[in-house]
């Protein structure tokens, strides 16, 4: 396994984290290097968090086991799912950075790259291979694309960082239009390939550089983008260095000057793959499960069950209360979601039962199914604390009481960072700051009518900027004009986008 050949990386990682921990390096001057190791110092540089890579979201029984392990023999108090189908373990000492991110490689875990300037998380619809009106199961390529760029960490320097991934349906979960490259199936077995899109400052839609592509041919692509990158992203000005800001450089011209590195890339090596598709073999139960959190795959009689724990971050003891579950159940597992919720696949009836029971703390609306980043109470260059104003929201919207759908899924990301991806919300907050009589409060931006589905574009219109403090009282008038009106947001807003600024306006 490619895994095992990054150990004797890991030692420098100890050396450096060490001293850090003991007040030997500053926070800027670990952060240069730790990121490259998928490790942060989180605010304050008394703990730290490791981000463990899992190409397509996939998460085994056997990852899960060693996860539940970990928890338990460092007293891990705080986990989170992320918007690049990872997961993040948070308030860790320097013991269990360095221990985890070694033991991880045995079991296939590696967080190498998992910050930095590196090629990032691969990431591919949720519920590939399983998921009915799929186009295909995109996951095999996912998977050879993340190998194949996890080899690149140690002879590329790239600008910035590079997220590759793929999408199985229009639904476009992954963002594969708008990502730094972005593989977009297509309903006759091929891909379209997008390139240099990408959220946070000055966002941008993904550029169709190819269309109707073999899967066969798919590491041709991703070198032709590496190739791209390094000539002409931004090396000097940080702020500008991710691909997205390539589309300014070359202007119209940024479709021929990628034909140019793919063709290169096509005559320096051969990169064929043959990706192999797996076979769900498993024997349905016959029982039946009706129930909003439970899918039926397209393999007949087997069920996927959602779990989105508030926030994204599951209380440790789910997790092994899912992982007790799950060990004895024939081929099942775990695929992390881009929206930071989870799903449990491959169950029959009787088992899509008991994890249904076990997962009863899921959201249990729209709203309560909100994304946020990690925050400023975490994270050390985030500006408002995403997590807390989600479960106030989710703790006032319950005394509310509106019905769901009344207010929608909501976006918050505590920076411009947009790892909460509020670009792409319905409704969408960012950190910022806002001046009130003469005072500086802490505030959101508030965006509207984002969406992500292929074909239907949009990043989110800038309504204004909303104190921290009016977020809830905006949100409680809303959903009253909303329910009192008898519909709910999607519908609403088609017919009253202005009433929606009207309302807005009174907060920003």
């Amino acid at each position: 396994m490619q895994e095992m050949e990054w150990k004797k990386d890991y030692e420098e990682f100890e050396k450096v984290t060490r001293q850090f921990y003991a007040g030997e390096i500053t926070v800027p001057q670990y952060k240069g290097f730790s990121g490259g190791f998928g490790s942060y110092a989180q605010r304050g540089g008394k703990a730290g968090m490791l981000r463990l890579r899992l190409p397509g979201g996939r998460l085994t029984v056997d990852k899960l086991g060693f996860l539940v392990r970990s928890i338990e023999q460092y007293k891990i108090d705080k986990v989170h799912l992320t918007t690049c189908q990872t997961i993040q373990l948070h308030n860790l000492s320097a013991d269990a950075v360095c221990d985890l991110a070694v033991a991880a490689l045995e079991h296939g875990i590696v967080t190498r790259g998992g910050g930095g300037d590196f090629p990032r998380n691969v990431m591919a619809s949720p519920l590939s291979g399983v998921e009915k009106g799929e186009y295909f199961d995109v996951l095999p390529y996912a998977e050879a694309a993340g190998e194949y760029l996890m080899g690149l960490i140690k002879t590329v320097k790239l600008p910035r960082k590079l997220k590759v991934c793929f999408s199985n349906s229009q639904a476009n979960h992954t963002h594969a239009t708008f990502r730094d490259l972005g593989f977009a199936a297509r309903e006759d077995g091929l891909f379209d390939v997008y390139s240099a899109g990408g959220l946070g400052n000055n966002p941008k839609m993904g550029v169709l550089v190819a269309e109707a592509v073999p899967g066969s041919q798919i590491l041709y692509y991703i070198k032709a983008m590496v190739k791209l990158f390094v000539s002409y992203g931004n090396y000097e000005n940080r702020a500008k260095a991710r691909t997205r800001y390539m589309q300014d450089v070359l202007g119209d011209k940024y479709v021929e000057a990628y034909q140019e590195k793919l063709t290169e890339a096509m005559s320096e090596e051969k990169l064929d793959i043959q990706a192999e598709q797996r076979v769900v073999t498993k024997q349905p139960d016959g029982v039946q499960v009706d129930d909003r959190r439970a899918a039926s795959q397209k393999q007949e009689g087997l069920y996927a069950v959602e779990y989105h724990p508030i926030g994204g971050c599951p209380a440790p003891a789910k997790l092994k209360e899912l992982y007790e579950a799950m060990k004895d159940m024939e081929q099942t597992e775990i695929r992390i979601a881009p929206d930071e919720k989870l799903y449990v696949i491959n169950l029959t009836g009787a088992e899509a039962q008991k994890i249904l029971e076990i997962t009863k703390d899921s959201a249990q609306t729209a709203f309560e199914a909100s994304v946020a980043c990690i925050g400023a109470s975490i994270c050390q260059v985030g500006l408002r604390d995403s997590q807390k104003v989600l479960a106030e929201l989710v703790s006032a919207s319950r005394e509310w009481g509106y019905e769901d759908g009344v207010l929608p899924k909501i976006h918050i990301s505590g920076c411009p960072s947009s790892c909460g991806t509020h670009q792409i919300g319905r409704i969408g907050l960012r950190g910022a700051v806002k001046k009130v009589d003469g005072k500086t409060q802490p505030a959101f931006v508030l965006t509207v009518n984002g969406n992500d589905r292929e074909g239907k574009e949009r990043f989110g219109e800038q309504v204004g900027t909303i104190t921290e403090a009016g977020v809830p009282v905006f949100f409680e008038e809303l959903g009253k004009e909303i329910s009192d009106a008898g519909m709910k947001f999607d519908e609403w807003y088609e017919v009253h986008a202005d009433r929606f600024k009207e309302i807005a306006e009174r907060y920003c």
